[in-house]
């Protein structure tokens, strides 16, 4: 899914646009299996019970409020947050009723690097460290493709106009 076009200035293009890692949706979709799972087994058991509809009701809301909590939350989170590399900027944005954002525009970035750990590189995701000049590095988990990120990331910040020039094209003249 392409990054809304509205949001970039003339000139700008996206080089780059992630979600973050599908691992951070495995909790979740282990707590819907969980409560659906669970919830069906405690049905079953007051089946032959005279105040079953109560019950069932009650494991009915209840496994409701679990399943928007603790699996439909963290999948809308995950669909609304965005790592976008920019020709002029990398921008980050999250959140669905509160949403929060943060641009780097590419001259302000002093270096860009990766780590990620065996789990990490065995799923193809890290944690991106951008330091530019704030203070603090900042810090972007679970990145997808993060060596590829970094890789496009870099070339972006160092930006040469002189980068186009081929040696093999110049050999001929």
């Amino acid at each position: 899914m392409a990054y809304p076009d509205g949001l970039l200035g003339a000139d700008e293009y996206v080089v780059v646009h992630k979600h973050p890692h599908w691992k951070m949706l495995v909790l979740p979709v282990l707590v819907l299996l969980v409560v659906v799972g669970g919830g069906s087994y405690l049905a079953a058991l007051v089946a032959g019970m005279a105040w079953r509809l109560p019950i069932w009701i009650g494991l009915g809301a209840l496994g409701a409020v679990l399943i928007i909590w603790c699996t439909l939350a963290p999948l809308v989170r995950w669909r609304t947050t965005h790592f976008v590399v920019t020709t002029h900027r990398l921008m980050v944005r999250e959140g669905v009723f509160t949403r929060t954002g943060i641009d780097i525009p590419m001259s302000r970035i002093n270096s860009v690097r990766f780590r990620h750990g065996l789990l990490d590189r065995m799923l193809g995701c890290g944690t991106l460290v951008v330091e530019s000049a704030s203070d603090e590095p900042l810090e972007f988990d679970d990145i997808p493709k993060v060596e590829h990120v970094h890789t496009l990331l870099y070339r972006e910040v160092n930006d040469d106009p002189h980068d186009d020039f081929d040696p093999h094209l110049e050999e001929g003249r």
